[in-house]
C-alpha cells in the first residue's frame, strides 16, 4: 500500500547539500515527492511510496548529508496522493 509522509527535520540542515543528498535517497528507495528549504530554517521531505521504504527515508533523515548536523525529524503520515511522477527539489 502507497503512504505518504511529511518530513521536517530541523538544525543545521540548509547550505550542507542535505537536499542533494535526500534527492539521491528517495531516487534510491523508488519514491516520489520532493524536498526543500523553507523560511524556518528547517527541510520538508514529502515522499510517497510503501511503508517499509519511507520507514527508511524516516531513518536516513537523521543523518542526512556529511555535513548536516539534524537535531530532529518530526513525522506526519497520511494516504498517498500520487501527485508526483519522480522525486525533486521544490522552490
Amino acid at each position: 500500500m502507497v503512504e505518504q509522509v511529511q518530513l521536517i527535520i530541523s538544525g543545521e540542515v540548509q547550505g550542507v547539500s542535505y537536499r542533494w543528498c535526500a534527492v539521491r535517497k528517495a531516487k534510491e528507495l523508488g519514491l516520489k515527492g520532493y524536498v526543500r528549504n523553507i523560511s524556518s530554517g528547517e527541510v520538508e521531505i514529502v515522499a510517497e511510496g510503501e511503508r517499509s521504504l519511507l520507514m527508511e527515508l524516516a531513518y536516513w533523515a537523521w543523518e542526512g548529508s556529511p555535513a548536516a548536523e539534524v537535531r530532529d525529524v518530526k513525522e506526519r503520515w497520511s494516504e498517498a496522493t500520487h501527485r508526483w511522477q519522480s522525486f525533486h527539489i521544490a522552490p
